[in-house]
C-alpha cells in the first residue's frame, strides 16, 4: 500500500515519518508488524505528534470540521494539544457541545432503529 494510507491506518503524520517509510512500499505484513511492534519513530509519533488531524480532532473531542472552523489547519503536537484542552477557547468549546448533541442524536437514532425492528420482529413472529 502506499505511505499515505498506511500513516492514516497508523494515525501518524505521513512528512513527520521517516524518508524510508515515506518513499517505499508498506506491505500488509509489515502494516501488521508495525502495529504490533511499533519502531521508536512509530511510538515517538504516537506520543507526541506531530499529529494528523483525525487524531487531533479525537483528542479534543470534536470533528475534522469542527477543527477547520476552529481555525486549526495544521497538524499540533500533544503539547499543543494540551494547552489548547487548558486554555478552553470558546470555538472549542462549542464544538465540543456541538460534537456531543451529535452522539447524542446518533444513539438516539440507533435506539429507535432498534425499537422499530423489534416491532417488526414481534409482528412477524406473531404470524407465524
Amino acid at each position: 500500500m502506499k505511505p499515505a494510507t498506511a500513516a492514516k491506518k497508523l494515525g501518524v503524520y505521513l512528512p513527520a515519518t521517516p524518508a524510508s517509510f515515506q518513499e517505499g512500499v508498506v506491505t500488509r505484513a509489515e502494516l501488521n508488524e508495525l502495529q504490533a511492534n511499533p519502531p521508536e519513530w512509530l511510538s515517538e509519533l504516537r506520543r507526541n505528534g506531530p499529529h494528523p488531524r483525525p487524531v487531533v480532532a479525537a483528542k479534543l473531542g470534536v470533528s475534522i470540521a469542527g477543527l477547520a472552523r476552529g481555525g486549526v489547519t495544521e497538524p499540533l503536537t500533544t503539547e499543543q494539544i494540551e494547552a489548547l484542552k487548558q486554555e478552553r477557547p470558546e470555538w472549542l468549546e462549542k464544538e465540543r457541545a456541538t460534537q456531543a448533541e451529535v452522539r447524542k442524536e446518533t444513539a438516539r437514532i440507533k435506539q429507535q432503529k432498534l425499537e422499530k425492528e423489534e416491532k417488526a420482529e414481534e409482528r412477524a413472529a406473531g404470524r407465524d
